[in-house]
């Protein structure tokens, strides 16, 4: 055993010994035939196996997961068990049925919004593509034909590897034209060039940081993709419409939330989260996709759930009604327990079926010129499964690509009563600081309501605001509308550094106010994540053997630090990967805490994730410190000087505030 990770082989061989000693002393403590000498015999046999077990789970604890009620069982193992089964003389009982299309059952909760409704009856029918009908009446396998294929395809992972990456050949890296202000590393462009050359379906699992998000929207537009469903994580629905924003503005996205009575049904991009599907499965079925795209597809490794079953009968529908539809798979790690977690992927992008591969990946398989019981079967199979569209690059690969360090913004929807509240909240703050600017405008024997903007009335209604939210007046103030917002992201924050450190490893959370922490610390324990915590009320040795954990221990995933106990003097530097959970009011503050990861000896390149509020002062804040690291650089750096504003952000960010809502009444 190597730990950790277990090898896949040895779980699917533990899932079924296990399975095989519940079983029998289940059978023989229920012998009524047998008598007691008889009966402890065999329990004693049981427990020496259970013993042998015991002490091998004790080594990685994951094991203990395939044991639980509601485990799934592996197909191989299950066709492990049958195999011993047999051996034994026993009879063996038949593999679960499939569990029946989502789409074939009539589900009572499923809705269809107005809009959607509005585009099926202004283009009722879809244009037929009697290529997508030719591809499914493809050659039949002739020298494979009844070989059991699924299980030594997915083997082949295990047994086939040469030490060669798995990454499908790319075509060299061109030219693409992306809006102003973006710019698409080369690693990227390999991927957009490889669709625009007619390729069509990808596991693009590159490490979290090398802009997956980027690849696969930019190939949708070099596949000509539209209309493109995207499903992803309810933590990053939100940061897929930025993304949209970015790099493709001349589409529209429309985000799903709840039954979909805002939905735009005429977008060129509809994304929504997994949670959802069941109530919208019916109509996204029937949309006329010529694009999918499952991001963190690792979520429908379970071949049984329903969210699997939904995203599998979805791309089914798009591959009977489009030759050629874009179907993308996003995930940093797209094995967690066996090889078996590959069918789920592989199905939603076609390349093999419930029973077998499909006829694409068969006639690869045929290609070889050998069966599964041939020495160099497993290294040629992989290789023709990797040649069907797996990308795999790591942050060291492509280090020259990326920059040494970089901010990715990543927005979140604040959903439910805490981000009403929130929203109410601030309209209520925008609305007094607009009533104050009338009244002074009045005071002076101005009209309240004139259109323009006089920027020192402004400008001393923000300066009033922000002394007496200092005076702690009770109102909600700025400030304490960012500790909400903080208190509402705290959640959604964690979720997303869990996501990142099954990903990628050891990652550093940082935040401002202890109920974040707390509240992200209590995320962790519940998942099973351990971690390590820097707070400024520490004494010195518990503060250097949390340090030490997070460092030293593998199995200490995350550590979640104080903006201002730990932004100073720590070295965090076995992790390039950092989460921003809080907004500082400075810049120099990020930078500190960016710097304990982005330190000299640090061999792979670093990615801050700022976790965003959409539609909130968040995205505001944010812009704000971006624009002071702009001074900064001028200041220090040389930099060209395009903004000579320096007051401080909470000054910047009220005036902002009562600067467009003067602008919005204006319009009306």
């Amino acid at each position: 055993m190597q730990r950790p990770p277990t090898k896949p082989a040895l779980r699917t061989k533990f899932q079924a010994v296990a399975l095989l000693v519940r079983e029998e002393r289940e059978r023989v403590m229920a012998d009524d035939a047998a008598n007691s000498l008889q009966r402890a015999k065999k329990l004693e046999r049981l427990d020496g196996l259970g013993s042998l077990l015991a002490r091998t789970a004790a080594r990685d604890t994951s094991l203990l997961q395939l044991l639980a009620e509601d485990a799934r069982v592996s197909d191989s193992a299950h066709a492990l068990k049958t195999e011993i089964l047999r051996a034994a003389g026993r009879d063996a009982p038949p593999p679960p049925p499939p569990e029946p299309s989502p789409l074939s059952v009539e589900a009572s909760n499923q809705v269809l919004p107005q809009s959607v409704l509005s585009r099926q009856r202004a283009n009722p029918f879809l244009a037929p593509d009697f290529e997508a009908s030719a591809a499914r009446n493809a050659q039949p396998a002739r020298r494979l034909a009844g070989w059991e294929l699924l299980e030594p395809l997915f083997r082949s992972f295990e047994q086939g590897a040469s030490g060669a990456p798995s990454c499908m050949p790319l075509p060299a890296a061109r030219a693409v034209q992306t809006p102003p202000g973006t710019e698409l590393m080369p690693h990227q462009a390999q991927v957009v060039a490889a669709a625009a050359n007619g390729h069509r379906s990808f596991l693009l699992a590159d490490e979290p940081g090398l802009g997956k998000t980027a690849q696969a929207l930019l190939a949708a537009q070099a596949a000509k993709a539209y209309p493109l469903l995207v499903v992803a994580p309810n933590v990053v629905k939100a940061n897929w419409a930025h993304e949209v924003d970015i790099w493709t503005p001349q589409r529209r996205p429309t985000v799903v939330h709840g039954d979909g009575d805002d939905v735009d049904g005429f977008a060129d991009i509809m994304i929504v989260n997994y949670e959802l599907l069941d109530r919208h499965v019916g109509w996204l079925s029937s949309m006329g996709f010529r694009g999918m795209i499952v991001d963190e597809a690792h979520f429908i490794k379970n071949k049984r759930s329903k969210r699997s079953q939904h995203i599998i009968a979805v791309s089914d529908r798009i591959r009977a009604t489009n030759s050629q539809p874009l179907l993308m798979a996003l995930t940093g790690t797209p094995l967690i327990n066996d090889t078996e977690d590959f069918r789920a992927i592989w199905e939603f992008l076609g390349w093999i079926d419930h029973k077998a591969p499909t006829s694409a990946l068969m006639a690869a398989l045929e290609d070889t010129g050998l069966i599964p019981g041939d020495p160099g079967f497993s290294a040629a199979a992989r290789s023709r499964v990797i040649d069907m569209g797996i990308v795999r690059r790591r942050k060291i690969d492509v280090a020259t690509d990326i920059p040494a360090r970089r901010v990715a913004d990543v927005p979140i929807e604040l959903d439910g009563a805490a981000g009403r509240s929130i929203r109410a909240a601030e309209a209520a703050l925008v609305s007094r600081l607009v009533d104050r600017y009338r009244a002074t405008l009045k005071a002076r024997g101005a009209d309240g309501t004139a259109d323009e903007v006089d920027a020192d009335v402004v400008r001393r209604v923000a300066e009033s605001e922000l002394k007496e939210a200092s005076a702690d007046s009770g109102a909600d103030n700025v400030f304490t509308m960012v500790r909400r917002i903080g208190q509402a992201k705290a959640g959604l924050a964690a979720d997303y550094t869990a996501q990142l450190a099954h990903n990628v490893g050891k990652v550093v959370f940082f935040a401002k106010h202890i109920d974040v922490m707390d509240q992200a610390e209590r995320t962790f324990a519940d998942r099973g994540i351990r971690f390590a915590s820097i707070r400024g009320d520490q004494t010195p040795k518990a503060r250097e053997k949390n340090i030490a954990a997070f460092v030293n221990d593998p199995d200490v995933s995350i550590v979640v630090c104080s903006l201002m106990a730990a932004g100073v003097g720590l070295n965090l530097q076995v992790a390039s990967n950092l989460v921003l959970a809080e907004l500082s009011w400075t810049h120099a503050e990020q930078t500190q805490a960016i710097d304990r990861i982005h330190r000299i000896g640090q061999d792979e390149p670093v990615t801050a994730w700022r976790i965003i509020g959409a539609r909130t002062i968040d995205s505001r804040i944010a812009k704000l410190i971006d624009r002071k690291s702009g001074l900064a650089a001028r200041a220090l750096d040389g930099a060209p000087d395009d903004d000579t504003d320096d007051t401080n952000v909470q000054l910047e960010a009220m005036i902002g505030l009562i600067t467009d809502a003067l602008a919005a009444n204006a319009l009306r």
